[in-house]
């Protein structure tokens, strides 16, 4: 079997994804043949550039205008609009792109974004195209309208309630399954959080609260804000690649331990040794905390996809929320400690998916056993979803 993985650079939990995909599909069938792509490959420089910087430059300077562009396009039939729009001006991005599925003949194409989803309806629409098993894996709590495309034949979601709200908007019921956001599978084992603690010098009598900068957020002033909680407890931060930042807050005094950390790649032994994690909602962050069964703390997640995560973790309990960082200190005292917290953590527990990603290759596997007969004379393919 070929596989495809075709994603788009905008911010890291995209790119996660599609690695634990990857992943998951080598290990359960090492035998086939698996490409990982991001389409901004097939941009121009410029293209590229506007692309993937403007996203992280929208949220950060105008987050209403995000959250307003979120809103409005949240509308399946004004995304088949523009989507018709969009076909009426020729594109060399686009065709790069149908020239590498053509030469790579893939029976499945996994999309960690809902780009690649409108080149391959375009391509499906083609007399001759090719017509691989497509399927939307969305990575957000809550189905954008975006990624929903008459060429979807599977969508896997994080949960029921994604479930319900795409079926609800017209996908076939048959199409869409609660399987999680993929993540790695590290997440699925669990750590020796004591040599863990050893490692990165932690003490076993204070808890542990992990701060995630994300690439974005107010973290020299949440590390500010905790310096006024009176009760004791210890506090890891990951800067992620941004060096300048990470050079800044290892510069600074803190009241409580603060260990600073910069890229990490053992997200999950840092997540098994917290008590609370203050982070932005995205998908696989979040994904990643509930995994391990982890509670999140959020400070004033941006309109939009963060702001739908956040209202999904509120619901089940599983995060506690503020709207600006003067509020930090008196919430976290108030949490630390206390019966709540233990609460939340079994909730996030509860709502955790390690094996997202697994369930995911199975799914397909299922799809694309019921539609092997389609190659015979005569047979057709399921229904695809109706946007």
């Amino acid at each position: 079997m070929r596989v495809l993985i075709a994603t788009v650079t905008a911010v890291g939990g995209h790119l996660a994804a599609a690695a634990a995909l990857d992943e998951a599909w080598r290990s359960c069938r090492p035998g086939d043949v698996v490409e990982r792509i991001d389409l901004l490959r097939f941009f121009s420089r410029l293209h590229r550039k506007i692309y993937s910087d403007g996203y992280v430059q929208l949220v950060e300077r105008a987050p209403e205008i995000w959250g307003m562009m979120f809103k409005n396009t949240d509308n399946p039939i004004a995304v088949r609009r523009l989507h018709r729009l969009k076909r009426a001006f020729p594109s060399n991005s686009r065709r790069r792109f149908a020239r590498h599925v053509k030469q790579f003949k893939p029976d499945v194409v996994l999309c960690t974004h809902f780009l690649p989803l409108e080149l391959l309806g375009q391509m499906r629409r083609t007399r001759g195209g090719v017509k691989p098993l497509t399927v939307s894996v969305v990575t957000d709590f809550e189905a954008h309208a975006l990624w929903m495309d008459s060429c979807v034949d599977l969508y896997c979601v994080a949960a029921q309630e994604t479930r319900v709200r795409l079926v609800a908007r017209g996908a076939p019921a048959e199409c869409v399954v609660a399987t999680g956001i993929p993540i790695s599978g590290r997440f699925a084992v669990e750590p020796d959080a004591k040599a863990v603690r050893k490692t990165l010098g932690l003490r076993d009598d204070l808890p542990v609260l992990l701060v995630l900068s994300g690439g974005m957020g107010p973290v020299a002033e949440i590390l500010s804000a905790l310096d006024r909680v009176p009760r004791p407890f210890q506090t890891v931060v990951v800067a992620g690649r941004n060096e300048e930042l990470r050079r800044d807050l290892a510069a600074q005094d803190r009241k409580h331990p603060t260990h600073v950390l910069g890229f990490a790649s053992n997200m999950h032994e840092l997540m098994a040794v917290a008590d609370l994690i203050i982070t932005k909602p995205g998908g696989l962050t979040s994904s990643e905390a509930l995994a391990v069964g982890r509670p999140l703390f959020i400070l004033n997640p941006i309109p939009g996809q963060e702001a739908a995560n956040s209202d999904f973790l509120l619901e089940h309990g599983a995060a506690a929320k503020v709207n600006r960082v003067e509020d930090v200190p008196y919430r976290i005292d108030q949490l630390l400690g206390s019966k709540k917290l233990g609460q939340m953590a079994r909730a996030a527990k509860a709502l955790g998916r390690p094996l997202a990603a697994r369930e995911i290759c199975s799914a397909c596997c299922g799809r694309l056993a019921l539609i092997a007969p389609a190659a015979a004379p005569g047979r057709s393919r399921p229904a695809t979803a109706q946007t």
